[in-house]
């Protein structure tokens, strides 16, 4: 009777078991090294390949391969090698040329480098090139909009109104006031087309206008709830009256803070001497061009994203309705926003910034 060549002993310590195990119940790791450690695993208690083949479902020369690999070199040998692949054929100086011109120079009649055109002028392949800009993670055909605030007194402001949102005075509500003007009533020509297994919603180019709305809201900092109307204008008017709905919505015991923009509305006399009448009303104003501060244009980008952008309306009572709705379902359900940055945070990103521009600090 034949039995085969005898099997070389496998034993694990604890530690290595230990190691073999996290790597089996890992979910991130390759599939691969997954099995090989169960194959190891399971080589401890069975002598037999074919026995342990049967088990995990693979060839009786796979369990033989990573018994002799483990033996000999433990957990480093169920890694796979390195491979040696195809020799490099862009240099090391090439690569720093194209880097360098795609940063520091600009090509002739044009605003920045495409792949094709950068290639063509380094002699580099396209395919290369635009495997390079992924590595150095260079995007030439993008821009990010920026603008530094020019308010003498941006620092005073910053850490006024991110004080409010990282330690809010007690028996106070900070509310987050701010007016989405010219929201308009579009009317799409002709109806959508659903969306689908492999395509996506179609909506047409063109449409109707039926009228625009403003949408005042009051985003509340604790609950992230909205208090919100929206009027036909845009005006102090509309937003003494908006002040007097949010005035009966928060209960009398409370002090009320309100983080506002610098829009003319907000300091209309009218609009100061009602606020001066009301001792338990705090007014905010964020810097100028930092309306980025102000947490309600959050809840305004949520809304256009999910309820306006996309939406045909057949008037404008329709689109305020609509809006009306997305409101309730927003606090039947609502959660704030955390805010995480300090003042002193933001401004060292802006003096990263500043010296990104200018070279200084300043």
């Amino acid at each position: 009777m034949r039995t085969g060549r005898p099997k070389a002993m496998l034993t694990i310590s604890s530690d290595e078991r230990t190691h073999l195990l996290a790597i089996t119940r890992s979910r991130s790791l390759p599939a691969a090294l997954t099995l090989r450690a169960k194959i190891v695993l399971a080589c401890e208690r069975e002598p037999s390949n074919a026995v342990v083949a049967t088990r995990l479902g693979v060839g009786p020369h796979t369990i033989g391969k990573w018994r002799k690999r483990f033996i000999a070199d433990r957990i480093e040998g169920l890694y796979d090698e390195m491979r040696s692949g195809r020799p490099r054929t862009v240099e090391d100086e090439a690569v720093a040329e194209l880097i360098t011109k795609t940063l520091a120079r600009k090509p002739k009649a044009a605003t920045h480098w495409s792949v094709r055109a950068i290639a063509k002028e380094t002699g580099i392949t396209k395919s290369t090139v635009h495997r390079l800009f992924q590595l150095f993670g260079l995007q030439p055909h993008r821009t990010r909009s920026f603008k530094l605030s020019t308010d003498p007194f941006f620092v005073e402001k910053l850490r006024d109104v991110v004080g409010l949102y990282l330690n809010p005075p007690d028996k106070a509500v900070v509310l987050c006031v701010d007016e989405k003007s010219q929201i308009q009533a579009l009317e799409r020509t002709q109806p959508m087309l659903p969306m689908g297994f492999g395509y996506i919603e179609g909506v047409t180019h063109d449409y109707q206008r039926h009228g625009t709305t403003t949408l005042f809201a009051a985003l509340n900092v604790l609950n992230g709830a909205v208090i919100a109307q929206c009027k036909p204008r845009h005006r102090h008017q509309e937003f003494l009256a908006f002040l007097r709905h949010i005035e009966t919505n928060v209960p009398a015991q409370l002090d009320v803070h309100l983080v506002v923009d610098n829009y003319a509305t907000h300091k209309h006399p009218k609009v100061r001497a009602w606020l001066a009448r009301r001792p338990r009303w705090h007014i905010h104003f964020t810097p100028t061009y930092a309306s980025w501060l102000n947490q309600v244009e959050r809840f305004f980008a949520l809304i256009t994203q999910r309820a306006i952008r996309r939406g045909s309306f057949d008037s404008t009572a329709d689109l305020v309705q609509k809006i009306d709705h997305f409101i309730r379902a927003h606090n039947a359900n609502s959660c704030p926003f955390v805010w995480t940055a300090t003042a002193d945070s933001i401004l060292q990103k802006l003096a990263r910034l500043c010296q990104r521009i200018s070279g200084t600090e300043h």
